[in-house]
């Protein structure tokens, strides 16, 4: 065995057949190159819009079941969407974000509500 021999660390001993990318004329050549970066999913934001009709209470509730805020922090958005006409209710990966539009809509829906959200990229 030489210095140049691939070891398995855990078992120190040499890996059977594996050869030096380096050497040329070897044969079949391991690559262990870690080059490759993961991206990571892209992040959307969620959007609540408002509406004459859906009620405020229901609003908190959403934002408190469904986007797991706080009751203050719930009422503030809520405050946003009444008076700018829109808020982030949260930022997410794209299907998770798509999943809870779904789900939250799904819920009003059920509830008479005319609640609209959509989302946009992060």
């Amino acid at each position: 065995m030489s210095p140049l021999d691939p070891i398995d660390v855990e078992m120190n001993h040499p890996i059977p057949h594996a050869q030096i990318a380096d050497d040329p004329g070897s044969g079949t050549e391991l690559d262990v190159s870690r080059d490759r970066k993961t991206e990571r999913p892209g992040k959307w934001k969620v959007l609540m819009h408002n509406d004459d009709y859906t009620t405020q209470d229901f609003v908190i509730d959403v934002l408190v079941r469904h986007f797991h805020k706080a009751p203050g922090e719930a009422t503030h958005i809520m405050l946003q969407v009444h008076t700018k006409g829109v808020a982030v209710a949260g930022v997410y990966p794209k299907d998770l974000a798509e999943t809870k539009i779904h789900d939250v809509t799904l819920e009003a829906r059920a509830q008479g509500m005319p609640l609209v959200l959509s989302m946009e990229e992060a």
